[in-house]
């Protein structure tokens, strides 16, 4: 039973390191993405062509950082589907050890 909970405990684990990965990764690309606006104001364009640039890239960070959120959501939701599976395979075990009998 120790290794089923240190299993599942392993596995929420990676999910929340995901997760912190993926938020981690979101908030460098925009903190990128503001660094690369305010130096292209700083710089000598027409302001029309500042602010559009502008808006492209935090608009593509953004894009690019609920994408690596989704994906992680993703990777953390089948890692969960996995430990239910694993508590299933583990508690047949132990059924199986404790009573002799099979699982099928």
């Amino acid at each position: 039973m120790e290794e089923a909970t240190s299993s599942i405990e392993a596995i929420e684990a990676e999910a929340e390191k995901t997760l912190e990965e993926a938020r981690s990764k979101a908030n460098e690309i925009l903190l990128k993405a503001n660094e690369e606006s305010n130096k292209i104001l700083s710089s000598e364009l027409p302001m029309d062509e500042v602010k559009m640039k502008c808006e492209q890239i935090i608009h593509e960070a953004r894009e690019e950082a609920d994408k690596k959120g989704e994906d992680s959501k993703k990777k953390a939701s089948e890692i969960r589907t996995n430990i239910g599976r694993k508590v299933e395979k583990i508690t047949g075990r132990i059924v199986n050890t404790i009573t002799g009998a099979e699982l099928r």
